[in-house]
């Protein structure tokens, strides 16, 4: 069960992240390497300071939303609409983050039942974070440029290659 639970659990957060992007992304390789969502771009780490797993966690999905930003070559006039949807997919990653350590902190002692509802409630944040993406994601889309819907389709045709799931992935 472990196992499965494992692959579910990466399989809902890299759709959370890509799927906030929707590509909400796997946010996590594992349960205490999940994504968390900072509220804002988080500061260069510079040699001197430590670098922290929150740090990590916070910079990755950063660095997501500054890919994605770069793959759709959001203008200018498009960046309120940017960052509504930057915000979205930081507050998918931090629901979905919370949800990932309370199940990991409470994997040793689960029951199959514990296990179930746990997965039920990582499967009901990925929705309720695809419900509230889509629609801020359908603005923006719906006012980029024919060469941005492009890319845009690109990207997120391409994710489940790259993230190892989906209809795409490599067998």
């Amino acid at each position: 069960m472990f196992r499965f639970t494992k692959t579910v659990t990466r399989a809902l957060t890299t759709a959370t992240v890509l799927g906030a992007i929707a590509l909400v992304g796997p946010v996590a390789q594992a349960a205490d390497a999940t994504d968390a969502a900072p509220t804002a771009v988080a500061a260069p780490v510079t040699a001197a300071a430590p670098v922290t797993a929150k740090a990590a966690r916070i910079d990755h999905i950063d660095q997501r939303i500054i890919s994605l930003h770069d793959k759709l070559r959001i203008t200018p006039a498009q960046e309120a609409q940017w960052s509504i949807v930057a915000q979205a997919m930081r507050d998918n990653a931090t629901t979905m983050d919370g949800l990932i350590k309370e199940r990991a902190a409470a994997a040793k002692n689960m029951t199959a039942i514990d296990d179930l509802v746990s997965y039920e409630k990582l499967a009901a944040a990925h929705e309720a974070g695809l419900k509230a993406f889509i629609p801020v994601f359908q603005t923006l889309y719906d006012g980029l440029a024919a060469d941005q819907k492009k890319s845009a389709d690109a990207v997120f045709r391409d994710h489940g290659k790259h993230a190892g799931h989906g209809p795409h992935a490599k067998q």
